[in-house]
Order: structure tokens, then sequence, then C-alpha cells
């Protein structure tokens, strides 16, 4: 099996069963975020403490790159640190949108393949705009469309 059938078959995982799926009750950060054109939509709650990542967690519906994307992410930023979680941010953007193939993203390189196709840059991207936004009390529904 080649890597691109492995990452395959790992964003068909996430994207069927996702984790860190639910609510969270006691969350102090949280944000919506909905692409109305391909209809992906979730929303992400945080429980953030001392500037440390104690939980995350998302509800949504969507393709299974934006299901896959938010699933892989929880699981990546649990533990991190608002530095952290910024850098995390920066490299998976710049892997997703072609700007930088070198950098080690552990099981999120999943999804570096994303860049081969610009138009679902927006899927893969979506639940880590809007976890930002939560983290930064925006009002406003974030959209990457």
């Amino acid at each position: 099996m080649d890597m691109r059938e492995l990452y395959q078959q790992l964003i068909i995982d996430h994207g069927r069963k996702p984790r860190n799926f639910g609510e969270l009750v006691g969350c102090n950060h949280e944000k919506e975020g909905f692409n109305p054109i391909c209809g992906d939509k979730l929303t992400v709650y945080i429980i953030e403490k001392d500037g440390v990542i104690e939980n995350i967690q998302f509800i949504g519906c969507g393709c299974a790159i934006s299901m896959a994307s938010a699933s892989l992410m929880t699981e990546a930023l649990k533990g991190k640190t608002l530095a952290e979680v910024q850098q995390l941010f920066d490299d998976f953007h710049d892997v997703v949108t072609g700007n930088d193939v070198e950098n080690d993203l552990g099981k999120l390189s999943v999804l570096s393949g994303v860049a081969e196709y610009p138009a679902r840059v927006k899927c893969a991207t979506l639940c880590w705009h809007t976890m930002l936004a939560a983290l930064h009390d925006k009002k406003e529904v974030v959209s990457t469309e």
C-alpha cells in the first residue's frame, strides 16, 4: 500500500468516525463555522486554562475532508499551549496551501494532498479558522469561502 492510499484510508476513517465529536459541556470558548456554498458546518468547543487547551471537541456535518480535518485537529491540539496552537495552525495552513511541503505535521500530514485540489483547501481549513476565532472570542460566524 502506498502512502496516498494510506492517507485516503485515514481521511475516510476520521471522516466517518470523527474523534472528539460532541458538544463539550463547560467549555469557555465556542465558535460556529459554516461554508454555505459547499455546506460544511461545524461548531468547535474548547476548554482552555492558563493558556493551554485542556479539551477540544466539535459537532458538525460536511464532506470527509472537513470532518477528518476537524477530528485530526482536535487530537493534535489537546494539551498544547496557545503559542503551539498558533504555530500548528500556521504550519498546517502552509502545508495544505502548498507553501511548505517539507513541514512534518505527523498525522495531520494526511491532509497535505489537499494542496493539489485548491477548491478543497476551504474544507480542510474551516475547523482551524473556527478554532482560532473561538480562542479569540470573535463574534461572527467563520467561513473560508
